[in-house]
């Protein structure tokens, strides 16, 4: 085993590229998608249970808190869902190089992030 090699454990000084952002982003939105949608069933199941719980789960969105866990919801929604229609281009052939990668990354980001805006306009 060669001692010479170079080691950084410092994740602080490691660059990652815009392509790694994306994919790691990716994959935390899909996790905040699965715990989240456990969040919207409880709602919905206590909705649905009687006239008084639909109230008080309309009573609960109005809250700064409950919009803000709906903006983070959706915000991963819509993340995920621009970044996956990447995904099923480049599996379509488009953006399979190197700089396809990067600029369908750039895309995704600044896309997601005025779609994301908007959402909080719209929801606040």
């Amino acid at each position: 085993m060669n001692s010479q090699r170079p080691v950084n454990l410092d994740l602080r000084t490691i660059q990652l590229p815009v392509t790694a952002y994306t994919s790691i982003l990716h994959r935390i939105s899909g996790v905040i998608l699965f715990f989240g949608i456990a969040v919207l069933l409880f709602a919905l199941d206590k909705s649905l249970s009687s006239e008084e719980g639909f109230e008080q789960v309309k009573a609960y969105l109005t809250s700064p808190l409950a919009k803000l866990v709906v903006w983070g919801l959706l915000s991963a929604l819509l993340y995920h869902l621009v970044a996956g229609v990447r995904h099923l281009v480049m599996d379509a052939g488009v953006g399979e190089t190197l700089e396809g990668g990067k600029l369908g990354s750039k895309i995704v980001i600044a896309v997601s992030a005025v779609l994301i805006v908007l959402l909080g306009v719209w929801i606040w």
